[in-house]
Formats: structure tokens, C-alpha cells, sequence
């Protein structure tokens, strides 16, 4: 198999640092040069859209709220890790530009619903489209036993770190998170 890029980092670290392991040195600085591609892709992505990070945040979290792709401030600013207050902007500047729009709540008038519009919703999937043909041009490299055999083992070691509210998820289309 021909080197990459990570064997003569490996090489260089172990020369400087005798007790490093090789092996972890290797699986792990792939692993992060790897998502480090694939946020400089969506980043580029994203921005050749129009968006910035923080806009496609929001409106892949209204993409995730079942099929009215609906959500209220809070929901939107708990899943993304914001305060209710910071959020507001965000929602004015997305619903200025057509891509979500505020409904009155049909269970509380004192609430709203912010709504992915259409033209969000498309902007929405073409970036992540996008994307995803790049995670899948990447994943090629490996045959369909590989890829399998990769996740099993990414979720062997998700396992060592992973607990409740890690990797939060929107309300689901019955309404619950």
C-alpha cells in the first residue's frame, strides 16, 4: 500500500517522540485530517450557496423537524446550543432572504413556529447533497465489506465516549425529541 501524508507525519513524530505510538498516531490523525476535508468541503459548500455555517445549522435543523419542517425558537436554539435571545437574528436574517418563515402556534398564540420555506428546503438539500457525493466519493475508496466493517468499528469506539446529548437530533415528525 503507498504512503500518504500521515506515514511521514508518523514517521517525523516518532523520530521526535520515542514513546509515541505509531499505530494510534496514524488512526487518529487520519480520522481528524478526514473530518477536517469534509467541514473544509461543506464550509465551501455552503458558502458557494450563499450561506454561511450558522445559516445552513438552522436550516438543516428545521430540514430534520418531520415533514412541516417545523420547529420554535427555543427548539431551534437548544438543538444548535444557543440561548433563545441569539437566535432571533438569525431567524429575522433567514426569514428576510425567503428561506424560513414565522407561523402563529396553533396550540399557543403567545408562541411561534419558525417554517423552512420551499426555496430553503431546496437550499437545504442541494448543499447537503453536495455534501453527501462527497462523503460517498471518499467512502468509494473501500468496498461495501470494508465500509461496513469501518462503521463497526467507529461504533466500537463511539461507545468509549458517547452519552446522552452528545449528538442531539431534532424533534421527530410526532413531535417528540
Amino acid at each position: 500500500m503507498s504512503q500518504d501524508s500521515v506515514d511521514r507525519h508518523v514517521e517525523h513524530w516518532s523520530r521526535e517522540i520515542p514513546e509515541l505510538d505509531p499505530l494510534v498516531e496514524g488512526i487518529i490523525t487520519r480520522m481528524q485530517m478526514l473530518v477536517r476535508h469534509l467541514k473544509q468541503q461543506r464550509h465551501a459548500t455552503i458558502e458557494a450557496r450563499g450561506l454561511e455555517d450558522h445559516e445552513y445549522s438552522t436550516l438543516h435543523m428545521l430540514g430534520g423537524c418531520g415533514p412541516e419542517h417545523r420547529a420554535t425558537p427555543g427548539e431551534i436554539a437548544a438543538w444548535l446550543g444557543m440561548s433563545p435571545a441569539a437566535i432571533t437574528g438569525r431567524i429575522d436574517l433567514l426569514e428576510r432572504r425567503g428561506l424560513v418563515r414565522r407561523l402563529p402556534s396553533p396550540t399557543d398564540r403567545r408562541k411561534v413556529l419558525i417554517e423552512l420555506t420551499e426555496d430553503g428546503r431546496r437550499l437545504w438539500r442541494a448543499a447537503g447533497g453536495e455534501q453527501g457525493a462527497e462523503e460517498a466519493r471518499i467512502l468509494a475508496a473501500l468496498s461495501r465489506a470494508d465500509r461496513e466493517r469501518l462503521s463497526g468499528l467507529l461504533r466500537q469506539l463511539m461507545q468509549v465516549v458517547d452519552r446522552p446529548g452528545l449528538l442531539p437530533t431534532p424533534k421527530d415528525e410526532t413531535g417528540g425529541q
